[in-house]
């Protein structure tokens, strides 16, 4: 029998954690802890992203600046905003949600966004020190994961892990931190030969390649867990993930769903990162 883990009660739990350190850090340092996120343009999505992003500082106690640029906001603008986000001493993290108008660039955009403030952890020198298992703030989706394993007090040292996808979002972050946990990694992609053999060796198999139920049964090893990280829609437009949820789940001792699963913890690692990224610069 599966076990599911519920991203929703681990979101929850962690938020309370989350509010008592921001409150912590207030009562300390008389100032609340600040997150600044940057919104380019008018894109559906990316405005519930926004909304849910303030709406989670508000629930643990940091103190929100939301920036709406227009969709023909010049790249000099958005930049200029960067800037002066950087050096602000009340900001203590920056996202700048994606994607951008295809006018933008948006490497040389998150290029301004200091190490210390990069709460998405996507700059190079955070990717870097994942690398070299350096303390550093992690990409929010993979950390999620991370940290639902480590409350579910699932063992990764010795494991076999695969990981399905290799972006710089997901993929490749997550295949650092089950490598640095001692899991033994294998990353797959659109040119992986033999796939499915892989995949069912994987006692510990993450699905992150934006394809709707692409992990079926015959992929999944008995007793594997299985951590779901798409999010996309089936032919009736239902929310589904990368897993084939009902005929995966029997086969697996841990899985995770869609939505409830990874989905919630991907807010509550960023307010976590952005309390971190306060608390060091204080330090510092």
């Amino acid at each position: 029998m599966y076990k599911l883990i519920d991203g929703r009660a681990h979101s929850s739990a962690m938020r309370e954690e989350i509010k008592s350190a921001a409150l912590d850090f207030k009562e300390k340092f008389g100032r609340n802890v600040g997150l600044a996120v940057v919104l380019v343009g008018e894109d559906p999505a990316s405005q519930v992203y926004v909304r849910n992003k303030i709406k989670g500082c508000e629930e643990t106690g940091i103190k929100s600046f939301a920036y709406y640029l227009p969709a023909d906001a010049e790249q000099s603008q958005v930049e200029e905003l960067v800037k002066q986000l950087a050096s602000s001493g009340e900001v203590d993290g920056i996202l700048v949600q994606l994607p951008v108008p295809a006018h933008i660039d948006a490497t040389a955009v998150l290029s301004l966004i200091p190490v210390e403030k990069d709460v998405d952890g996507f700059c190079e020198s955070n990717m870097g020190s994942l690398c070299m298992n350096e303390p550093c703030l992690v990409a929010c989706t993979p950390n999620g994961v991370m940290r639902m394993l480590e409350r579910e007090g699932i063992e990764l040292k010795g494991k076999r892990a695969v990981v399905v996808g290799r972006s710089n979002i997901v993929g490749k972050p997550m295949a650092m931190l089950l490598l640095n946990a001692d899991a033994t990694v294998t990353v797959c992609h659109s040119k992986t030969r033999d796939l499915k053999d892989i995949c069912s060796e994987a006692d510990i198999l993450v699905a992150a390649i934006g394809r709707a139920k692409y992990i079926t049964a015959d992929m999944v090893k008995w007793g594997a867990v299985v951590v779901d990280v798409g999010m996309n829609r089936d032919k009736n437009g239902k929310l589904c993930g990368d897993v084939d949820f009902e005929g995966v789940k029997d086969k697996c001792s841990y899985i995770t769903p869609v939505p409830g699963g990874v989905g919630p913890m991907t807010i509550t690692m960023l307010l976590s990162n952005t309390v971190q990224a306060a608390c060091r610069r204080m330090q510092k």
